[in-house]
């Protein structure tokens, strides 16, 4: 049951994407005065519409995706009088970049706003200020406590596991891979710790020992914390957020120009039977999969399933909003490429003094678009068998 909400999770959160980078094109080209005609989510049969002014907004049968039509995309297009002016061919080469990639970044802020939930609503996993385990002595070397060691820190001072740090030296404890920093950059001296024992407040006065950590020196008081779901504050979450965007972008980019290698391989593990590379290629059906294994984990509490699932949905977002400005048609990087081409011609044009030559009309590129687009129809369906009849297993 939790397996089929996780996938039905999935669908509502791909869906919803696409609804996003549509809008994104649909108001920028508002915005630029072009006229917009149709936006809808899927393709196919029409099966609920409504006009709304000039655009008619509706669902179609087939959700693998959405379309946000502007009158005049291709120079050949035939134009009423009244839309004439209006066309997105007629439109600057800048303005029409923007109602292009306004798709992708929509893309990029939506996963940029899912992992900053994760850190600043959700939570992830990591130390509290809860004490699991006390270590009964400072070991030197392998040695194991004897009657002759020398207790910690924490250990001669009473602490207990269950403990709850509250405050250092006065200040609460907010986070606690940070505020514990008082005590390593402080070896050798006395730190007062304010705990929760219970329905009691205790304060009581730590000296830190000193343990010598790669080469460098720093303070320890001898407790083991427990692990859990923390929530970050505002401005760790920022950081923490920016940090794993732009890791998600460098390993999408990383993993786009390996793609074309990585193609044999899915080959085989479709149908050779070769065991599938969780780091490999997946499909929609294998992310879907990832996502019903996140919901139905048993092993995971509530808010770390939710979490992943976020982070699911945020990668997928950061790499289809990268994949969608590769400088291919029908792609919207391969438009946005004819768009700048169209902006240098142009520019070239008036150096020269003379008249702006007529946009690069799209339909004459159908060949190539065509190449292109059998070549990721044959990936989509080599993905979706491979999904099918041989399904990675992500673990989770």
């Amino acid at each position: 049951m939790m397996g089929l909400i996780g996938i039905l999770a999935f669908v509502v959160a791909l869906l919803t994407s696409v609804m996003i980078h549509e809008a994104g094109h649909y108001f920028t080209a508002k915005h630029f005065g072009m006229k917009v005609t149709e936006f809808f989510l899927g393709f196919g049969k029409r099966i609920w519409s409504t006009q709304r002014g000039e655009t008619e907004f509706g669902i179609k049968a087939i959700p693998a995706g959405g379309y946000c039509r502007i009158v005049g995309m291709s120079a050949s297009e035939e134009l009423t009088e009244a839309d004439s002016n209006r066309a997105f061919y007629k439109a600057s080469s800048p303005k029409r970049l923007i109602v292009l990639g306004a798709g992708s970044f929509l893309h990029f802020v939506l996963g940029f706003v899912l992992i900053f939930v994760i850190f600043f609503g959700v939570g992830t996993v990591a130390l509290t200020s809860t004490v699991d385990q006390v270590v009964p002595c400072i070991n030197v070397g392998a040695k194991a406590c004897t009657t002759t060691s020398i207790p910690s820190p924490a250990k001669a001072a009473g602490i207990l596991p269950g403990d709850k740090f509250t405050a250092i030296n006065g200040y609460p404890v907010k986070d606690w891979n940070t505020d514990i920093n008082v005590v390593r950059n402080s070896p050798g001296k006395t730190n007062i710790f304010s705990i929760q024992r219970g329905d009691q407040q205790l304060d009581i006065a730590i000296t830190s020992t000193s343990y010598m950590l790669n080469g460098k020196t720093i303070g320890m008081i001898g407790v083991i914390n427990k692990l859990g779901m923390a929530r970050q504050p505002f401005s760790t979450s920022l950081s923490h957020t920016t940090s794993l965007t732009r890791e998600l972008f460098t390993g999408s980019i990383s993993s786009l120009t390996q793609l074309p290698s990585k193609v044999p391989a899915l080959i085989r593990q479709t149908f050779g039977g070769e065991k599938r590379d969780p780091a490999g290629l997946v499909g929609v059906i294998g992310v879907a999969e990832a996502s019903a294994q996140t919901a139905g984990n048993t092993s995971l509490a509530w808010n770390e399933r939710i979490g992943t699932f976020l982070l699911i949905i945020a990668s997928l977002n950061i790499f289809v909003g990268i994949f969608n400005l590769l400088p291919l048609l029908p792609l919207d990087g391969g438009h946005m490429a004819i768009a700048a081409i169209d902006g240098l011609r142009n520019l070239w044009a008036r150096i020269r003094r003379r008249s702006n030559p007529r946009p690069i009309d799209v339909e004459s590129l159908t060949p190539l678009t065509l190449v292109v687009f059998v070549f990721l129809a044959g990936l989509s369906l080599l993905l979706l068998a491979a999904d099918i009849f041989n399904p990675v297993h992500f673990n989770l």
